[in-house]
């Protein structure tokens, strides 16, 4: 078995699907979005483990809104004052960390959400979707329904996070995140690539919303790119204090 190209055929095929089937989801998505920004709001993005990529793909991205925050695990260490040595590897599975994690940021009535898990049923990740529909604000979830709907949540309310979206995007990962199988276990996982194709489509409906009735669409310049430093800081400025600029 050639598992390079049987990959590369399992993950076209996914793409393709999440194309055509979640399209109705993304464009939802997008408008979400597009109402956040043009309101003065900030995307906030959450996610752990692998699913922190998509939340990547969200928040500080080249080509991608500006008005974009992301939520880390790590933020009671790098942005409070926790003790570096006490952080915990397993902190994703506890809700209490939600709660440490959003109160770091600032957080407003415009604003929306967008929370990756593949697996959606960690502590942290169904608390946080929890706190954001407790401060009336829209979730976007991105997550895999073949695996969530197989597991018991993590959460003591046993909800996972495609229960508690005001829209969901399947990711089409299946159960485990790995395609192929072999005799040794399944490999090669899918989600960050499907996620992430999911985040670019719904950015790209919300900026071509946003250019549809006049509004000019904030977009980060790649910091690779000879005075985009300038270009960005200054478009970042309007949001200080809301949005993550650096890289941690």
């Amino acid at each position: 078995m050639d598992l390079v190209m049987a990959f590369a055929d399992e993950a076209r095929s996914r793409l393709d699907r999440l194309v055509t089937g979640q399209l109705p989801a993304i464009r939802q998505a997008g408008a979400l979005i597009a109402d956040s920004v043009r309101a003065g709001g900030v995307v906030h993005a959450y996610g752990t483990g692998h699913s922190e990529a998509v939340a990547l793909e969200v928040a500080g991205r080249a080509g991608g809104l500006i008005p974009t925050n992301r939520l880390t695990l790590r933020d009671p260490v790098v942005l409070g004052s926790a003790d570096p040595s006490a952080f915990d590897p397993l902190a994703e599975r506890d809700p209490r960390t939600a709660h440490e994690v959003l109160a770091l940021h600032t957080i407003e009535k415009t604003d929306a959400f967008v929370i990756a898990s593949n697996s959606g049923g960690n502590g942290s990740t169904v608390e946080m979707a929890r706190l954001v529909k407790e401060r009336g604000l829209p979730l976007i979830a991105i997550t895999s329904l073949a695996h969530s709907g197989a597991i018991t949540s993590r959460h003591p309310s046993g909800e996972r996070l495609f229960e508690l979206a005001d829209i969901v995007i399947d990711n089409l990962a299946p159960y485990g995140d790995a395609v192929l199988t072999t005799e040794h276990g399944p490999v090669c996982g899918i989600s960050s690539i499907t996620s992430a194709l999911a985040v670019q489509l719904m950015v790209a409906e919300a900026i071509g919303l946003l250019m549809a009735d006049g509004t000019v669409p904030p977009v980060y310049l790649s910091a690779n790119i000879p005075g985009s430093d300038e270009r960005n800081d200054a478009l970042a400025a309007r949001y200080a204090g809301r949005i993550r600029t650096g890289a941690l």
